[in-house]
């Protein structure tokens, strides 16, 4: 049975959500640059120090969920069952979020969240390094369980491979989105274009990372 997040565990993640919110609505209304820290803890009732707390940087609080994705595909990896590979659990975790693109409101919120980056250096460089990040953390994970050294080529090469396959499906849907695709179409389009670049992958690693 799963154990249910106590009182306070509970309070913590409403705030962590509320900053989030605040933050993500003043940076659709007035830009990334032209808000700041003190201005997000001020429309979210809480002190400048609380909001630090949940966010480390400004860019946290803009990227807070696509740190929280690209968490989740790691710690699939982790978890997977016996007998599967890195390289399918991966493709199952991409292939799930096409159901969300096909709600208009995802449309427009990569659009938004688009053009806010476009025009954020300091955005596009971060979402940089936390890519480089996380396929760091994959390919550690992969030659951990493969029992080679933590820096194999190997496996920082496989790493790169799927974590590079998950941010060109991103880049795909922004630039669709900005061309004006939306619901179904969009949603269709990705899974054809997730399960065409998975199945490269796929082929580039058969019989490698699978769970003993």
């Amino acid at each position: 049975m799963a154990v249910q997040p106590g009182l306070r565990e509970r309070k913590k993640l409403q705030t962590r959500q509320r900053i989030f919110d605040v933050a993500q609505s003043l940076f659709v209304g007035k830009g990334f640059e032209r808000v700041s820290v003190a201005e997000v803890a001020r429309a979210a009732d809480v002190s400048e120090v609380t909001v630090f707390n949940y966010f480390p940087s400004k860019e946290d609080l803009f990227y807070g969920g696509m740190q929280l994705y690209e968490e989740q595909l790691v710690e699939a990896v982790r978890d997977r069952a016996k007998g599967e590979s890195a390289v399918k659990v991966f493709r199952r975790m991409l292939l799930a979020g096409a159901d969300r693109l096909a709600l208009k409101q995802t449309a427009v919120d990569i659009r938004a969240a688009g053009r806010i980056i476009s025009a954020s250096p300091s955005l596009i460089a971060r979402e940089r390094e936390m890519v480089d990040r996380y396929v760091v953390r994959l390919a550690e994970l992969l030659a951990e369980e493969s029992g080679a050294a933590p820096d194999d080529v190997e496996a920082l090469a496989a790493a790169s491979a799927l974590m590079g396959a998950q941010r060109a499906l991103v880049a795909h849907v922004r630039g669709r989105v900005l061309a004006g695709w939306q619901g179904k179409r969009l949603a269709d389009d990705y899974r054809i274009q997730a399960r065409r670049a998975l199945s490269r992958v796929e082929r580039g690693l058969a019989g490698y990372a699978v769970r003993a």
